[in-house]
């Protein structure tokens, strides 16, 4: 399995608030984790690397019985998840400097043939085959809500004013429920895991055009970043691209 991995700050921000890392154990399973920190001057990025830093000690130190199968990877995901939860939003009330810091999260479990996806937020997880291109989160966001319910259109969505409006974090309550995705890695799929500094500028086809390039895996990881950069840069950009491929 190959992977890279990229976080930008962007051209407006002095701050970068994602955070992305790829972890592997010495068995088969892997670990890809990007969040996004919020709450601008309120540590947004002391609660995406708490988010990363923690679930890299768990996933590190986990017995392999937790990964044996779907039920009992899900629920160590939970597990993991619900902790560092409880360890963000108490870390933020005891701290004056970070209160009402949050953060989204990703965070998938990989083995060479399957992905178990866990999502707070609307950091996003793309899945890019030779027949299909395909969103499979579900951002937790105001936006999302309306689009789904009809109220407005995809072009409007793009353009709303609440579009950062998120719904659900990791951190901002004292519980938290993720969602829960599986994903077949085929030998010619791409797994795209990425921010909102990414998927607000580029179209999934800009994605994809990029993606099938024959280049290798890490230079198509600086060109997406290159070209949301280019196309304005407001955000932070972070991503992990993911394959069975080989590389160029």
């Amino acid at each position: 399995m190959n992977f890279t991995v990229e976080s930008d700050i962007g051209l407006k921000r002095t701050v970068n608030e994602d955070r992305a890392a790829f972890f592997e154990r010495p068995d088969r399973f892997k670990l890809a984790i990007l969040a996004d920190g919020m709450g601008g001057h309120n540590a947004g990025d002391v609660a995406s690397e708490m988010a990363v830093n923690e679930m890299e000690a768990l996933f590190l130190s986990a017995d392999v019985q937790d990964f044996e199968n779907k039920a009992s990877q899900q629920q160590w995901l939970r597990d993991a998840i619900s902790h560092i939860n409880y360890e963000i939003y108490h870390y933020s009330l005891s701290h004056e400097g970070c209160q009402g810091m949050g953060t989204t999260l990703i965070a998938v479990l990989l083995d060479e043939q399957h992905g178990l996806i866990s999502h707070v937020g609307d950091s996003r997880v793309y899945q890019f085959t030779d027949d299909t291109v395909q969103l499979i989160t579900r951002d937790h966001s105001y936006v999302n809500i309306l689009l789904e319910n009809g109220e407005i259109s995809e072009e409007e969505a793009q353009n709303h004013p609440k579009k950062n409006f998120i719904l659900k974090a990791l951190g901002t309550e004292s519980s938290i429920e993720p969602d829960f995705y599986g994903v077949s890695m085929e030998e010619t799929s791409y797994l795209l895991i990425c921010s909102d500094g990414l998927s607000n500028k580029l179209s999934i086809n800009e994605m994809a055009a990029i993606i099938t390039l024959p280049l290798p895996l890490q230079e198509k990881g600086k060109k997406l970043v290159q070209l949301a950069n280019d196309c304005g840069g407001e955000d932070n950009i972070s991503l992990i691209l993911v394959t069975n491929n080989e590389e160029v």
